[in-house]
């Protein structure tokens, strides 16, 4: 039995596969659909949002608020706080919808897909204007956030009908050999605030892609875009339960989503710490469980860019400012380190602080370059970072302060710390904030050795003009993505497959070819011919 998609959104499908386009914010006419789009959102600000499971919508007692870093007196959206006993409900309404979720054809699926990219191709500035409110983005970092959004849904769709299209490598004589990939279960989706569209839309719709059910668990700093999300998902036609949206705590609900018997898999974004935790309870088996549980976990870096003497100066400096201080460097992919050699080491930190001193920090609503921290523990936490910095030997260059002109929010002034040494605790510890740690390297090599001291290995770059180094590196620099000569920051979707190494995670490659494998199974058939 196969349930049939019903809404009057037509659908345009793609012959190949090509990245959004990003919005020129510098053409008068986009600024002015963008501060359309603000001024629209503004509006809607402060609603409640009810937990929908099984197409039903639900109120609870405890609520949580979701604010806005640049003003946090500013209510984005008051959300249901579930908890142990939603967990219940939102697992059978997943497996009840499963029964003919599973049983859809691909290309309804995909189709879905094709539907929702559409979508958000029309309302791209509207859902960037909740990243702007909800997590402090700027124009252009929210505008590639839902760009990358799109790009999932274009790729995971036609991704799932090559994968439709699987075959055996070969047909033994007198048999019929057939490969199917068939889906697993119901899956929890627990993705991060930073990538509050792209991410937390990218696992979800690899999860339903293939056939699988979801309970949704967005983080608590960011359940707005995720809400505004599932109600284009329902507008496309996706079938009650499909999707369950439960915003709650991460340990009274989400904790118990990992924990149930019938959770078949974990797609999780978010910090070492917990990813850790969740792979931990997924290992083990709970009374009642048939199946190992399978985790799909990315978990943050402390990545670098190694500067050669020899390498083009001012693309780097470039290159550093960008990847350090882009979403005031709450990136997991984000530069936290530059190691640069020491024949160019002093005149490179005179032109780091150079440039890093023109970032306008402030309310991204009127959009400067670099917004708000997400809240207030963060940005404490990241303060404390740069206090031990100092403590530990660092020199202090620009930054390390609350920017208290910038407004009433979370800002805190692009910071760059000087003469660390590669173990110290900014060197080692993920900060997720607008703090670059700068250290001296003898030569290249020794570069790169530095850049591989961590227990990450998420992202890194390396600038060079010597291609026997950019050989090197591409050897012997340990990271899911390596850029050589361009920042670490930006991956695109088709083009640069997104993983990490080590405590970095399962290196799951989001946006390759081989991603809607982690949320299938394959099945192999053999029928015998009878003649």
């Amino acid at each position: 039995m196969a349930t049939t998609l019903t809404s009057r959104v037509e659908v345009r499908v793609p012959t190949k596969f090509s990245n959004e386009p990003l919005t020129d914010f510098s053409r008068e006419d986009n600024a002015r659909k963008m501060r359309s789009a603000i001024e629209k959102v503004r509006g809607e600000l402060g609603r409640e949002y009810d937990l929908i499971i099984g197409g039903k919508r639900i109120k609870l007692a405890k609520k949580l608020q979701s604010v806005n870093p640049s003003n946090p007196t500013e209510v984005v959206g008051v959300f249901q706080e579930a908890g142990a006993a939603e967990v219940e409900p939102a697992m059978q309404a997943a497996l009840k919808a499963f029964e003919t979720w599973s049983r859809t054809s691909w290309e309804e699926r995909a189709n879905l897909l094709f539907r929702v990219a559409n979508m958000l191709q029309e309302r791209k500035f509207e859902f960037s204007a909740w990243m702007v409110f909800e997590v402090g983005k700027n124009w252009v970092e929210a505008d590639a956030d839902v760009a990358e959004t799109i790009d999932f849904a274009y790729f995971y769709a036609l991704e799932a009908l090559r994968l439709s299209q699987a075959k055996t490598p070969i047909q033994l004589p007198g048999e019929v050999n057939t490969l199917k990939y068939i889906p697993l279960g119901v899956g929890a989706v627990i993705p991060p605030w930073n990538f509050p569209c792209a991410i937390m839309a990218g696992m979800t719709m690899a999860s339903i892609v293939c056939g699988n059910t979801v309970v949704l668990k967005p983080s608590s700093d960011s359940p707005a875009i995720a809400a505004k999300f599932m109600e284009l998902l329902e507008e496309a036609g996706l079938p009650d339960g499909v999707v369950n949206f439960c915003t709650g705590g991460g340990r009274s609900f989400g904790g118990n989503v990992v924990n149930h018997p019938k959770t078949r898999y974990i797609a999780f974004t978010g910090s070492k710490e917990v990813g850790l935790d969740i792979h931990e309870h997924a290992a083990k088996t709970q009374p009642g469980q048939v199946w190992i549980k399978r985790t799909i976990l990315e978990m943050g870096g402390k990545d670098s860019i190694v500067v050669d003497a020899d390498a083009d100066f001012d693309a780097a400096v470039e290159g550093v400012a960008q990847a350090a201080f882009g979403f005031s460097g709450q990136k997991c992919s984000a530069c936290s380190r530059a190691i640069v050699d020491e024949r160019i080491y002093d005149r490179f930190i005179g032109a780091l602080r150079e440039r890093v001193a023109k970032i306008t920090v402030g309310d991204t609503t009127k959009n400067p370059g670099m917004g708000p921290v997400i809240n207030e523990s963060s940005m404490k936490k990241i303060l404390g970072y740069v206090e031990k910095a100092q403590q530990e030997g660092g020199r202090l260059i620009l930054g390390g302060v609350r920017d208290e002109e910038a407004g009433p929010g979370y800002f805190i002034k692009p910071t760059i710390i000087a003469d660390v040494a590669p173990n110290a605790t900014i060197s080692q510890e993920e900060i997720f904030g607008p703090v670059l740690a700068v250290m001296k390297c003898r030569d290249f090599e020794e570069g790169v050795k530095i850049a591989n001291n961590t227990e990450f290995g998420l992202t890194g770059a390396v600038y060079t003009g010597t291609q026997d180094k950019l050989d090197y590196a591409a050897q012997e620099y340990f990271a899911g993505n390596l850029y050589l000569n361009r920042k670490c920051t930006g991956a695109m979707v088709g083009a640069h497959p997104f993983g990490g190494f080590n405590m970095s995670g399962t290196d799951s490659k989001a946006g390759g070819p081989d991603y809607l494998l982690l949320f299938t199974q394959a099945k192999s058939i053999a029928e015998k011919v009878i003649r």
